[in-house]
């Protein structure tokens, strides 16, 4: 096999072997001889535009995220192209190779009977019920934790790319590749961004994620003022869906309305003019049918048995405006922000199943007097502790936010439940991200061990509580976390299952 040298762009040297790995709908692929990258070729010439935007991409904008404090944390968010090349006539890019947790290690069911070992772990693999139930390997599922973990990544790295300005513009499955065994997520196919007034779309984006005014206006020529095409709100109703996908496996607007007998008719409706959550709360007309889905569909596939509020109070807020008030008005849908916090606060409010044969693992807790997971319907046995945080924003007054922490056996608590101005994000020290203290049942007690805070104090009893002892989780019982600005005091309830 021939190795080819030449220059890049920037006037580093490129090698690659001369054999095609993998071709996507423009691109030709080939590896590295090490494959720490690959390179790829588009198939057809591109003009000016389209090498002045991947110069932009490779240089500028990538500047801006990578080479900057913190810019490290980015790298294993994005596939993002490093360099721009040209070879017979044909403009390509280099990117990096992706990690080795986006590949299957163990495939499809029956020794892998699809053949998939080995190849990306693109997302629409984890997006439907069919796939997860009937066709994914179990050791390839991962659990619902990870993926309110995968969808937090996809969040944060959407976020960065709107804090600079950009759009994906085709955000799906297909250009998101994730790992539900580790909760990781990665945004691949860089080389399309939307830059407003400078550099346009490519493509209208992926069915089942193009948002609703794209499809309604894709009849009018490119240059008439009332086409909608890709931007920053049409990647916040792709991201939607896609949170929506991936915790719930299944489809927002794909219910049963049929809107028109010509099927390409049919389908620009329901995704467009006539879009219409699944799970409206008033308006029933889409609802799915129960009896159009497959066995492998169930029970995710049916919103009546597993509805998305499921997902918690926080994420059933962003589900409404995303599907009922921003469906067809794009400045009702929340942020890639809006979404990452949501998200971050549901988590704090999941339980582990009991039930060790469920394949979710866990569920978010409800508030109910008797909890029980949704997806297995093991209701949870024993003394549940929920943590409601109030924070100060004046020294010795604390208000309460709409935030819980719910407790279970060997959980850490971290420094941004201490401290209202932090947050698990990218701009954690590494001293930030370490536990500051954990809960254990112990002797059917209820525990909190303190590692490292100097402020706790047991405000019930008035009485500090030094590193290294614990304090006993009662009803009614106050703690306080940290006398620092934004530090936080939390009240105990004891929930009985």
């Amino acid at each position: 096999m021939a190795t080819i040298k030449i220059k890049a762009t920037d006037g580093s040297e490129v090698e690659f072997e001369d054999i095609i790995i993998g071709q996507g709908g423009m691109k030709d692929v080939y590896f590295s001889p090490d494959k720490s990258y690959v390179v790829a070729f588009f198939r057809d010439k591109q003009d000016f535009n389209a090498k002045d935007r991947l110069q932009n991409i490779t240089g500028i904008y990538r500047e801006r995220i990578f080479n900057q404090i913190g810019g490290d944390y980015w790298k294993e968010l994005y596939c993002w192209p490093t360099k721009t090349i040209e070879h017979n006539g044909k403009l390509g890019l280099v990117c990096p190779t992706y990690q080795k947790y986006f590949f299957f290690a163990v495939g499809s069911i029956n020794n892998d009977m699809l053949g998939i070992k080995g190849k990306e772990k693109e997302g629409k693999w984890y997006a439907s019920a069919k796939n997860q139930n009937k066709f994914l390997a179990p050791q390839e599922r991962g659990n619902w934790f990870n993926y309110f973990q995968v969808c937090i990544n996809i969040s944060r790295a959407v976020r960065r790319l709107h804090a600079a300005g950009l759009a994906h513009s085709d955000l799906s499955y297909k250009n998101v590749l994730i790992d539900p065994t580790t909760g990781r997520a990665a945004i691949i196919d860089i080389d399309g961004l939307v830059v407003p007034g400078k550099f346009p779309p490519d493509v209208l984006g992926t069915p089942d994620f193009i948002a609703s005014e794209v499809i309604k206006t894709k009849h009018l020529a490119k240059n008439d003022t009332a086409r909608c095409l890709p931007n920053i709100a049409t990647d916040r109703h792709a991201l939607a869906v896609l949170i929506y996908m991936y915790l719930l496996y299944r489809h927002p607007l794909r219910g049963g309305k049929v809107w028109d007998t010509d099927p390409a008719k049919d389908e620009d409706l329901s995704m467009g003019e006539k879009a219409l959550f699944v799970e409206h709360p008033t308006d029933t007309t889409n609802r799915v049918k129960v009896s159009d889905l497959q066995p492998s569909q169930l029970p995710q596939g049916d919103p009546a048995k597993i509805p998305y509020a499921v997902c918690g109070p926080y994420l059933k807020k962003l589900f409404d405006r995303a599907f009922i008030d921003g469906l067809h008005n794009p400045c009702n849908r929340p942020s890639a922000q809006e979404w990452e916090d949501a998200l971050l606060k549901t988590v704090d409010l999941m339980q582990p199943c009991q039930n060790p044969n469920c394949w979710h693992k866990w569920f978010v807790f409800d508030n109910t007097s008797k909890p029980k997971c949704p997806f297995c319907g093991t209701e949870y046995k024993g003394q549940l502790p929920v943590l409601n945080l109030y924070s100060s924003r004046k020294v010795g007054s604390f208000t309460p936010e709409d935030y819980r922490v719910m407790v279970y056996h060997n959980q850490y608590l971290y420094a941004w439940h201490v401290n209202r101005n932090l947050s698990p994000n990218e701009k954690l020290t590494a001293g930030q991200k370490k536990p500051v203290g954990y809960f254990v049942f112990h002797n059917n007690k209820w525990l909190f061990v303190n590692q490292t805070l100097t402020d706790l104090e047991d405000k019930t009893e008035n009485r500090k509580i030094p590193i290294g002892q614990a304090v006993e989780l009662t009803d009614g019982k106050q703690i306080l976390l940290s006398k620092e600005e934004g530090g936080r005091l939390i009240v105990v309830q004891l929930a009985n299952g």
